[in-house]
């Protein structure tokens, strides 16, 4: 009997604020890749950015808001049953469910640098990556050195009408 895999997105980050570009982001993964549920994984602290100011409890809080009734979004905090906030690692951890089948989901500025990633051939290895296209982004993203190596293996470049907003915007707001 041929046991068909769910299909599980993950989009992580420290989701400082959340915003209407990550539920953008969620839905057109969800509609381009048939994707069962997407977790956004929330971490402490982006290893390439400074430390968030906003509490995790409370950034939780603002994600369930902006999910609304987009119940097939999931908010997870898996730092402490993981002890990482390492990608690879949380990846590994949702693995162990055989049942799965994991789709990564960034934007293309996170492309960009993916190379510099903790382990980040082994990630590309693991699961699927879906790229969504960011404004100002694209050109360096499909020149990337991670682009190069991976499209049309288990990295897909999607191209969708963008929300043009980021978290480092709205908190210099």
């Amino acid at each position: 009997m041929n046991k068909k895999k769910i299909k599980i997105g993950v989009l992580g980050g420290s989701f400082d604020p959340p915003h209407k570009g990550h539920l953008a982001i969620s839905k057109e993964a969800k509609k381009k890749s048939d994707l069962n549920n997407i977790i956004w994984a929330i971490t402490k602290k982006n290893p390439f950015k400074p430390k968030s100011e906003t509490p995790v409890s409370e950034r939780i809080k603002k994600c369930k808001r902006i999910i609304g009734l987009n119940s097939f979004i999931k908010v997870k905090f898996y730092e402490d049953i993981v002890k990482s906030n390492k990608t690879i690692d949380l990846i590994n951890y949702l693995r162990k469910n055989k049942k799965i089948e994991i789709y990564f989901l960034m934007g293309a500025d996170n492309l960009i640098n993916f190379h510099k990633w903790h382990k980040s051939k082994l990630i590309s290895k693991k699961c699927n990556i879906l790229v969504f296209d960011r404004h100002g982004y694209k050109k360096n993203s499909l020149n990337s050195k991670t682009f190069k190596q991976l499209n049309g293996s288990v990295l897909k470049f999607i191209e969708f009408k963008k929300v043009n907003i980021s978290s480092s915007q709205l908190r210099k707001i």
